[in-house]
C-alpha cells in the first residue's frame, strides 16, 4: 500500500476519528508508514521560549495517519 500513495494524492480515511474524510496528501513518512493530510488530524503545540523563538506560544503540528487506514480516492 505504501508504494501506491504519493504527494497530492486524494485519499479517504476508512477508520479512526476522522473516518469518511476526504483530503489530500501533503507529506509521507515511508519509514513510519504513516501520511500526513491536509487540514485533517492536526493538534496544537505549545512551544516553550527559546532562542530561536523568542515568543514561545502555540503551535499547529500535523500528526500522520497510518496508511492502512487509507484508501486512495477514486476521480
Amino acid at each position: 500500500m505504501a508504494k501506491c500513495l504519493k504527494v497530492g494524492d486524494r485519499v479517504k480515511v476508512i477508520a479512526g476519528d476522522h473516518k469518511g474524510e476526504v483530503a489530500s496528501i501533503v507529506k509521507v513518512d515511508k519509514q513510519a508508514g504513516k501520511a500526513f493530510l491536509k487540514d485533517i488530524n492536526v493538534r496544537t503545540r505549545h512551544m516553550r521560549k527559546t532562542q530561536f523563538n523568542p515568543a514561545g506560544g502555540k503551535k499547529d503540528v500535523h500528526v500522520g495517519i497510518d496508511f492502512s487506514n487509507l484508501k486512495k480516492e477514486d476521480k
